[in-house]
């Protein structure tokens, strides 16, 4: 009481202060920081102060709860049995009647409101929506593109349809008009849920809801029908039996009851006509349905056969022996069996005899499909193990489940041994069975044919015989269910009337009985009395018999006296059972041969079992001592232990006779400790004393502790009974706590030990049964406990009596009646105690008439008024009040079991408060009244003390249990949310998070920012969330009064300017009227803030907000507009938290695939930076995940769908200038959000990314709570596989089945029709978000429309419409978008033309894409805005130049670079922008319409240009030819050409032709610096293109030198960002590094001389220093890459042919990669044309001599190849001295081709000419195109002699090379040498020394070609002579030999030669002539043949 008294004072007056607190003056608590929480408003009070003003509508339901928010309604409970399974006896005892109760009577049931919640997330319609991007492109064939003039290609265009014109366009309509018709369009048709177009983000629920528990219902393994076919022997001459079962052999345990069946032929039944009574069709079924929890590998069905007569051995014999087949012959035999068969069956037809048995290894077959055949061979192994299905915990389980229908045929059966009959025998032979030992081969096999499958049963019984329903007709023959005995225990409560005995005679030793005793059977009787007439009819019939008899017999084995049985006799117990109850067995010796005078059976023996002992049924294995006579009177309360007097025992009294007793019975526990307890209670119910109990009475006197003690001692009992009777044991324990039992007068306190052993009780099952818990950890037997079983005693409204309708049974507590002289005033007094539990604190009762009348309501009126009311005033003490209390006293470890399973009391308060509430209508009463303070007191108190301090206290030790409890009170809380005081609740909220935010900052632990988000979460999930939050409240200072809903529409004061900032603020008043929602957007803000450290709570805190939004969307009652804009105003702050987090948000516009490319921006960079994020996004990189980014910005788009327009239209225009900026930032970042990916995309997602992220986001969220609670517990065991079998598996939760689109499903492999489900989802996501969007820009668009600061405002809209155009988007989405954009440029038109160039640029080119779009409308909507657009333009200044221009620009760069473009649907669109030009009546007087004319028609012919650019998308060389020549046709527009520069540029880099890239970007470099020196004259930029010309020669192109250069000053020429000396420097080094990546480094020396004084003139060192660490660089590697260095290889390239078109005998030269191989080329080329032209029209003309037009196929194309080198005349050979220089630069290349005069190319050395052919190109290479044109060649032919001289000559500089080769090359060297002097090769040196030198030519033009031939070889041989030298010191000892060889040779060669290098013509010797000035004498002697 103390300890109330101290909680109560301390928490209870903190709280009233605070409460006291909330209406102080406005401005004081107007600073309260989001950590903290504010003080709520009192809901209650706050309804009856502003009553609402709306009477009935949507509107009005917001206010308040509906009236039927709680009821409870009572189901009838199902019963899968056509009748109720009860007792047939009268008046049982009470614990009986208990149990029938529990087991029969209704559910009480309240329904959750949250049908609401079954949110339909399925979107119900989903427009059919229209991407571009999904159609089939629609390229048209080379055949379809215009050629030829201009003119024809004017004509096309003027001959092409245009598409359907936009009537009214050119009308004038008034802007508000036009904005009136948009916003009408808009607005139709739309989506009403965004979020059903968005699943959600993570597992977690949407909405946190309890799941409803599954109903109790009876326990059932996996099911396996099993059906009997037939049965039948080779021969058939007597009846026979059969039973099956169930047996574990690895547990050596039975599983299953018998099932006991034959399938008898009505002839041989007729045999045993005298021993059988009429057949019970129960009796008759063939078909069984066995249950199996716990699958083994070990389960066996046994088959066994009963028969009689004779030896087994005997028996079996005939039919081991005869066939089948050999009837005929043996018909004689078989007569004489047959007749023998009718005799025993006339004498002998009651008794069995066992016959045979088989077993099928069941798992084998269940793991096996099919039919499978079981032969002899095999010995009963089954063919073929399919791989086990799953495997749990590493022990090898068998699953039924995925078990197909199976036929078995059985050949195996093994005759019984008369010895070995015993149950361990029987697991022996099994586990033999399946090893193939040779101790079953002995067993003779007695063949026949069994059939068994398994599928679904009708008419069943169950093994009571009870009829499962459907039972239409009960004369078809039954299918039996047979109880399973399972090997380890099963949890499940009782929930029918089940109660059965089974009796298992074992073994009889009858080896020391006197006398005649062999053929020993034994009759078993249930007696309930000693007459042998009291024999009960109990037992079970077994086959075709009866469904009870009154005994049963064993089977005979032959001889034997000591029988080993195993029969099972299956009895039915009575309900109640008293001491007479006993089983009685009789043994009697049965003779076979029929004998004079000899009885057919003589008793030889009897013992007994009572049934009960000291009041408990008797179960368990007896071995019983056996009486030779019948026993004394009386002997039926004795057990036959005990020796009776006068009596004869076998053996001596000692036990001989081996029984096992077992009982499946939901009336006895079988557990001591639960059968006292239950035994005490319902002495107390029945008032009977003294109580027996086991050898104890029980006084009333010492009732009292024994009743603790039995509480107290239920903790000892065992699990398996706990659960079976929970139900009943937690209902007696509510009795004792809510109405403490009167003892001898006194009342007597239970609560306390009741409320122990509860929790104790609670825990235990929490912590063994753990497999089946929910998410929330709450054990599924207990949920279902309270949610259907629970009910406060007595409050059921119909009970006819104080009798078992309420919980207590009848009423004996503290009743009147029973106490007479206890004064009635006591109870009065106690009617207002503080508690029951402590009798001598007592409260005054206000008035004691006025409680007995409020209880004694019109729900109790029906009750007799026999009932005294005394016992009504103790029905007072309210189990919840009681509860409560217990749990605020109580302390230690029962405090602590309490708060690990919180939830569970937390749930039953809440239930016995709706069943209080709603049973004594206190549901009218407000809501203050309800409860007793004391009760506040103690809720108050567990919340604080009990939950905040203890957690902390097991904080480092236990998370998981903080988790739960935290979870616990969530729900808690929520569920009081609906029946209590609400403004209390928040107060309770309030404090519970002031206590988790300090131990938050004491603690630093961020795992209770985890619970706050998990209590939030929950809390939030109440039904009517919308409603506690007051959504139609008006935040104004809580001073004025009540403000009244008219004024919201119209604003002008200061009062209401800080309202409308309230609301869209996180402002106190905004945070105490909406409450949870203050809290949930308090919690985002903080957690999202960039200063934070929460980041890793950010995506939980996300899903929070947007599963709250997403529930609200879904749900019917929110489906009003005006209500949801209501329920959008709690939300409204949310804009703001977002607008904050910008910088931090993932950043979607970079990796968008559909963002304009890096070339496309190149493409427009003529006019305008490519589209770049706005200025404020560079802030910060996005830390956000995408996916946290993405849930947040569709939770701000749905704020801004639903919110009230006017009232977000009023704070834009509060909003500063940058904050609005910022805001469209947040658009522009949402249109890349929730761009339409495409259905490609969708089927290139598999699924398999989606698996990866979601165990990534496990481990982080384990990573993130340490060790792990909970949930992630839960999570973590719903993965892994099923835990138990039978436990309930884990609910479903709600909605997963329902979203079957949601993008992370399970399953890897989706659909077709998925996929397109997927993408159309997709599809219509992105269309109403960009409507959204788009919806909100016109709201900003007409707030700043009046204000000054509108033009950045103004492009910031710009921007972001434009980005949407520029995004993937549906047609629907266009036209919107096109309207809009078309009035904005009408209101705003300078805007455009004189602010915004750039973006006009943008907006040409995203009107022209779309005028290229496939589909109908867009191009429609697209030519008429850009009509408007030109219109305008010519509007403002006359002229349309800019427009004009940037058209141009635009078409040029989409052309160029856009790869899914339609030039036939850009010709109509083109064509409908000419139609409107016609149509335009106001303007037909200007020259507008041919300018526009003139415009298309330029458009046309760029566009047909660039077709035939598509055509040779695959021709490389022909590509760039193209873009070359576009290009220069851009000579005069340098934006233009600059594009096209970088578009090649981009080419060449994809083909990794650097150099050329390089060269590219130098052109461009050169043209902007061309026009910036025009522009300024700056000392250190470049003076012009001159300024390149050391880069490369062909730069001078560039020069702006012509008549038609446009000045860099005129309006947009020269405007982009590349013309800037930024731009310059971009461009050169891009161009370094181009040239870096080709190896050309000497260039990218060049290139730097060119900028390092832009970059010293700014004295910018960081640049300097970079540049000098490249050039090092680049120099280094000169240095290290000498030798090693190769640019490219060159060839020419002849096309002849009329098929090539217009490069029909063109020559190029064709530069390719280094070391590409003439066939490489040719191959190419050849394969290249070949697919081309077709393979069999390409040839390849293999030499190189000139081609003949004449002799040419005029059908075929020829490709003429040749390698060529590049030339150098000797002069140049001056300055070429590197590589690099022979490499660089290059224009002339020559090949050779040898010929001889008679047409042969080679002959003889004197006949042999060559011809040298030296080709100009028209530029040097590289240059910016691979191939140039040849333009000039000639010939140079050598006479036979000059070609000699050359020979030797190379030969001469080969030696003289290896000779001085440093370092040395042996190898090289001799190589050389052994081509020089070796062995006179055929045309060797000496050779051509005899053909030329031997003579002197009579040709004086030849004399000095003979004198210089002379000169080589003197030459020659010198160096020969220095190689062998050098050779000699190179050699080792082994090539001394070799050596001396070559020397031998040398010295030989040098005898011939020698001669004739002496003669020298004496005529060249004659004074020195005149030297004539021609500079090559050389080429002066030469035969030259020209050709140009």
């Amino acid at each position: 009481a103390e300890v109330r008294k101290q909680i109560a004072g301390q928490y209870g007056g903190l709280l009233s202060s605070e409460l006291a607190l909330t209406h102080t003056a406005f401005p004081l608590c107007f600073q309260v920081p989001l950590t903290e929480a504010v003080e709520p408003v009192d809901f209650e009070e706050y309804l009856i102060t502003h009553p609402p003003i709306i009477e009935s509508g949507p509107l009005r339901d917001l206010i308040d709860f509906p009236p039927d928010d709680i009821e409870v309604v009572y189901t009838p409970r199902e019963c899968r049995t056509v009748g109720q399974a009860v007792p047939e006896e009268g008046d049982n005892d009470a614990h009986v009647r208990d149990c029938v109760r529990s087991y029969t009577e209704d559910w009480a049931i309240r329904p959750s409101y949250s049908s609401y919640f079954v949110l339909c997330l399925v979107p119900d319609l989903c427009f059919s929506v229209v991407f571009q991007d999904d159609l089939k492109r629609r390229s048209m064939s080379i055949d379809d593109t215009p050629r030829g003039s201009w003119a024809c290609s004017i004509f096309d265009l003027k001959n092409s349809v245009p598409d359907a014109v936009l009537p009214h366009l050119l009308d004038r309509a008034p802007n508000e008009e036009i904005d009136r018709h948009n916003e009408e369009h808009r607005k139709s048709h739309r989506h009403r849920e965004l979020f059903a177009l968005h699943p959600a983000l993570d597992e977690e629920e949407p909405i946190e809801r309890h799941c409803v528990p599954d109903v109790p219902k009876e326990h059932f393994g996996q099911r396996l029908l099993v059906k009997c076919l037939s049965l039948k022997f080779e021969i058939e001459i007597e009846p026979i039996f059969a039973c099956l079962a169930l047996y574990d052999v690895k547990e050596k345990r039975k599983i299953s009851e018998n099932f006991f069946f034959d399938l008898n032929s009505e002839q041989t039944k007729g045999m045993l006509r005298p021993h059988i009574q009429t057949a019970a069709i129960s009796t008759l079924a063939r078909s069984a349905i066995f249950s199996i929890t716990y699958p083994s590998q070990d389960v066996f069905l046994v088959i066994q056969k009963v028969l009689q007569q004779g030896d087994i051995g005997e028996c079996a014999e005939p039919y081991m022996v005869f066939k089948e087949s050999d009837a005929a012959k043996n018909k004689e035999k078989l007569d004489k069996l047959r007749s023998q068969s009718e005799q025993f069956c006339t004498r002998l037809g009651r008794y069995r005899m066992p016959f045979a048995w088989t077993a099928i290894h069941l798992m084998n077959i269940v793991n096996s499909a099919g039919s499978l055949e079981r032969d002899t061979e095999r010995n009963s192994s089954i063919g073929g193990r399919r791989s086990l299905e799953r495997t749990t915990s590493g022990d090898e389980s068998c699953s039924l489940t995925s078990f197909r229908p199976a036929t078995l045929t059985v050949t195996n059966f093994f005759k019984q041994e008369g010895d070995r009959l015993s149950d361990e025998d029987l697991y022996k032979f099994l586990a033999d069975m399946r090893r193939p030992s040779s101790v079953l081969r002995r067993l003779r096999p007695i063949t026949d044919l069994n059939l068994i499958e398994v599928c679904n049963p009708h008419y069943c019984l169950t093994p009571d015989l009870q009829q499962v329903k459907p039972y239409p007709d009960s004369r078809v023959r039954p299918t039996r269910e047979i109880l399973e005995f399972p090997p380890r225990d099963v949890y499940v409560p009782n929930t029918t009337y089940r109660n059965l005995l089974y009796v298992n005679p074992h073994s009889l030793n009858f080896a020391n009985r006197q006398g005649s005793a062999r053929n020993i059977t034994v009759k078993v009787q249930f007696m309930n009395g000693e007459d042998p007439n009291n024999a009960m009819q109990v037992i079970f019939g077994k086959s075709s018999c009866g469904d009870y008899t009154r005994e049963a017999y064993t089977a005979v084995v032959y001889h034997t006296r000591s029988p080993d049985f195993h029969d099972e006799v299956k009895i039915k117990l009575p309900a109640s059972l008293t001491d007479h109850h006993h089983v009685l067995f009789t043994f009697y010796h049965v003779s076979c041969q029929q004998k004079q005078n000899t009885p057919l059976e003589t008793p030889v023996g009897y013992t007994w079992i009572p049934m009960l002992q000291n009041g408990r049924l008797r179960t368990g294995s007896f071995c019983l001592p056996v009486s030779l006579e019948k026993p004394p009177q009386s002997y039926s309360v004795l057990s036959p232990d005990v020796p009776l007097p006068g009596m004869k025992w076998v053996d001596n009294h000692r036990g001989v006779f081996n029984v096992e007793v077992t009982s499946v019975s939901t009336v006895h526990t079988q557990d001591q400790y639960l059968d006292k307890f239950f035994a005490l209670v319902h002495a107390l119910d029945e008032h009977m004393f003294p109580v027996r109990i086991g050898d104890v009475r029980i006084m009333e006197n010492n009732l009292e502790a024994e009743l603790k003690s039995s509480i107290a001692a239920l903790n000892s009992s065992q699990l398996e009974p706990i659960v079976r009777f929970l139900h009943l044991l937690l209902d007696k324990l509510v009795v004792l706590v809510v109405r403490p039992p009167v003892i001898a007068g006194q009342i007597v306190n239970l609560g306390q030990a009741s409320f122990e052993v509860m929790a104790s009780i609670v825990n235990r099952l929490h912590k063994y049964l753990d497999t089946s818990q929910d998410m929330h950890g709450r054990n599924s037997l207990l949920s279902s406990y309270i949610y259907y079983v629970f009910r406060l005693p007595n409050m059921d409204p119909n009970f006819p009596s104080p009798g078992p309708g309420g919980l207590g049974g009848s009423v004996h507590y503290a009743t009147m009646a029973r106490s007479a002289q206890r004064p009635a005033s006591l109870n009065l007094n106690r009617s207002r105690s503080l508690s029951n539990s402590n009798p001598d604190i007592s409260g005054t009762p206000t008035s004691p008439d006025d409680e007995v009348r409020s209880i004694i309501g019109s729900k109790v009126r029906d009750t007799p008024q026999t009932r005294p009311l005394a016992y009504i005033m103790f029905c007072l003490s309210l189990f919840h009040e009681e509860l409560a209390l217990q749990w605020v006293v109580s302390s230690g470890s029962v405090r602590e079991g309490a708060l690990q399973q919180a939830w569970f009391f937390f749930e039953l308060m809440v239930k016995s408060i709706i069943h209080h509430l709603y049973f004594t209508d206190r549901l009218e009463s407000p809501r203050k009244n309800r409860f007793p303070e004391r009760f506040m007191d103690d809720i108050t108190a567990l919340v604080n003390s009990n939950l905040t301090s203890d957690p902390v206290f097991l904080f480092n030790q236990d998370l998981e249990l903080v988790e739960r409890l935290n979870t616990s009170l969530a729900f808690f809380l929520n569920d009081l949310l609906s029946v209590m005081d609400r403004g209390f609740v928040f107060s309770l909220i309030k404090t519970y998070w002031k206590q988790v935010s300090t131990k938050l900052y004491m603690l630093q632990n961020p795992t209770l920012e985890s619970l706050r988000l998990d209590l939030l979460r929950i809390v939030c999930s109440h039904e009517h969330y919308v409603t506690l939050n007051l959504p139609c409240s008006l935040l104004t200072p809580p001073a004025s009064p009540s403000p009244s809903v008219s004024s919201s529409s119209g604003f002008s004061t200061h009062a209401q300017d800080q309202k409308i900032a309230n609301m869209f603020e996180l402002s106190v008043p905004f945070r105490e009227q909406h409450y949870l929602a203050g809290l949930v957007l308090s919690e985002l803000a903080v957690i999202l803030d960039p200063e934070a450290e929460g980041s890793v709570w950010r995506l939980k805190v996300v899903s929070v907000v947007h599963n709250l939004l997403s529930s609200h969307d879904s749900d019917p009652r929110y489906a009003d507009p005006e209500v949801k804009a209501r329920v959008a105003t709690l939300y409204l702050p949310l804009i703001g938290i977002v607008m904050e987090t910008l910088p931090q948000l993932h950043d979607f516009t970079g990796k968008s695939t559909y963002m304009i490319s890096q070339t496309v921006a190149m493409a427009i960079a003529g006019t305008s930076a490519p589209i770049s994020r706005p200025s404020s996004f560079l802030r910060q990189h996005g830390t956000f995940s995408a996916e946290s980014s993405r849930s947040l910005l569709i939770c701000l788009l749905w704020v801004l769908k639903n919110a009230d327009e006017c009232v977000l239209q009023k704070w834009f225009s509060d909003l500063s200038v940058s904050q609005l900026n910022r805001l469209l930032d947040m658009l522009y970042l949402c249109v890349s959000c929730f761009e339409y990916k495409g259905k490609k995309a969708f089927e290139r997602m598999n699924s398999l990314t989606f698996k990866k992220s979601k165990d990534m986001k496990v481990k982080l969220e384990e990573a993130i709570l340490g060790s792990i609670g909970a949930r992630q517990e839960m999570v973590r065991r719903k993965r892994s596989p099923s835990g138990s079998a039978f436990g309930s598996q884990e609910n479903l939760r709600w909605r997963k089945d329902m979203t079957h689109w949601r993008q992370n499903s399970e399953r890897m492999d989706k659909t077709r029709a998925e996929l397109e489900h997927e993408a159309l989802i997709d599809g219509n996501l992105a269309t109403e978000a960009n409507l959204i969007i788009l919806d909100t820009l016109e709201i900003i668009v007409q707030t700043v429309s009046v204000t000054e600061s509108k033009e950045s405002i103004l492009g910031g809209v710009l921007k972001v419409l434009l980005h949407s155009m520029a995004c993937n988007q549906s047609a629907l989405y266009l036209q919107h978008c096109f309207a809009t954009q078309r009035a904005l440029v009408s209101k705003f038109p300078e805007l455009l033309f004189e602010e915004e160039t750039e973006q006009c640029a943008d907006l040409c080119l995203r009107l022209l894409r779309n005028c290229s779009s496939s589909i109908g409308t867009i191009r429609a909507h697209a030519s008429a805005s850009l009509y408007l657009l030109m219109r305008q333009n010519f509007e403002i200044g006359n002229n349309f130049a800019r427009v004009k221009m940037q058209v141009t620009m635009s078409l040029s760069s989409l052309v160029g670079t856009s790869q899914n473009f339609n030039e036939e649907f850009l010709r109509r669109s083109l064509k409908t922008i000419l139609t409107y030009g016609e149509e335009d009546l106001e303007l037909r007087e200007t020259t507008f319409p041919d300018q526009v004319q003139d415009l298309v028609f330029n458009l046309h012919m760029i566009l047909s240009d660039t077709v035939k650019m598509k055509e040779h998308q695959e021709d490389p060389e022909m590509l760039i030819d193209l873009m070359y020549r576009i290009a220069k046709g851009y000579q005069t527009s340098p934006d233009l050409r600059l594009t096209w520069l970088q578009n090649m540029a981009g080419k060449h880099s994809e083909r990794t032709n650097h150099a050329e890239a390089a060269q590219c970007l130098v052109h461009s470099a050169a043209l902007v610096a061309e026009y910036l020196s025009m522009l300024e004259d700056r000392k250190y930029l470049p003076v012009g293109c001159v300024t390149f010309q050391n880069i490369s020669s062909n730069v001078l192109e560039e020069s702006a030198v012509s008549d038609d250069v446009v000045s860099p000053d005129e309006e947009g020429i020269c405007s982009g960002k590349y013309f800037t000396e930024a731009g310059l420097v971009g461009l050169l080094d891009q161009a370094a590094s181009s040239f870096s990546m080709a190896g050309m480094y000497e260039a990218v020396n060049e290139v730097y001389k060119v900028l390092i004084p832009i970059h010293e003139a700014s004295r910018d060192a960081k640049k300097l220093a970079t540049i000098h660490g490249k050039l090092q660089e680049a120099f280094g590697k000169i240095v290290h890459q000498d030798g090693k260095r190769m640019f490219g290889t060159y060839f020419r390239v002849g096309l002849y042919g009329s098929k090539f078109g217009d490069l029909d005998e063109q020559e190029f030269v064709y530069k390719e990669p280094a070391i590409t191989k003439l066939a490489e080329i040719s191959h190419r080329l050849e394969g290249f044309y070949g697919e081309r032209y077709g393979e069999d029209q390409v040839e390849v003309i293999k030499d190189s001599n000139p081609v003949d037009k004449c002799k040419q196929d005029p059908n075929k194309a020829y490709v003429q190849i040749t390698y060529v080198e590049p030339y150098f005349d000797t002069y140049e050979m001056k300055d070429r001295i590197t590589y690099f220089d022979k490499n660089y630069n290059l224009r002339r290349f020559v090949y050779c081709t040898p010929f001889t005069l008679d047409g042969r190319a080679h002959g003889d050395l004197h006949d042999q000419f060559k011809r040298k052919t030296i080709l100009t190109t028209s530029h040097a290479f590289p240059y910016i195109k691979t191939r140039i044109n040849i333009i000039h060649k000639e010939e140079i032919i050598s006479m036979p002699i000059e070609v000699a001289i050359e020979d030797m000559q190379k030969k001469t500089g080969e030696l003289a090379f290896a000779t001085h080769q440093d370092p040395s090359d042996a190898k090289m060297l001799q190589m050389v040498l052994q081509g020089s002097v070796g062995t006179t090769v055929n045309q060797g040196p000496l050779e051509v020394a005899q053909v030329f030198l031997s003579e002197i030519p009579s040709d004086p033009k030849l004399y000095r070609h003979h004198n210089k031939l002379r000169l080589c070889f003197k030459d020659f041989t010198k160096r020969c002579e220095d190689a062998l030298r050098k050779n000699k010191s190179l050699i080792g000892p082994d090539q001394k030999e070799y050596q001396r060889e070559l020397e031998r040779n040398y010295h030989r060669l040098k005898e011939a030669l020698q001669p004739l290098i002496c003669r020298k013509i004496p005529q060249l010797y004659k004074p020195v002539l005149q030297v004539n000035s021609h500079r090559d004498s050389f080429s002066r002697m030469s035969l030259r043949k020209l050709e140009l």
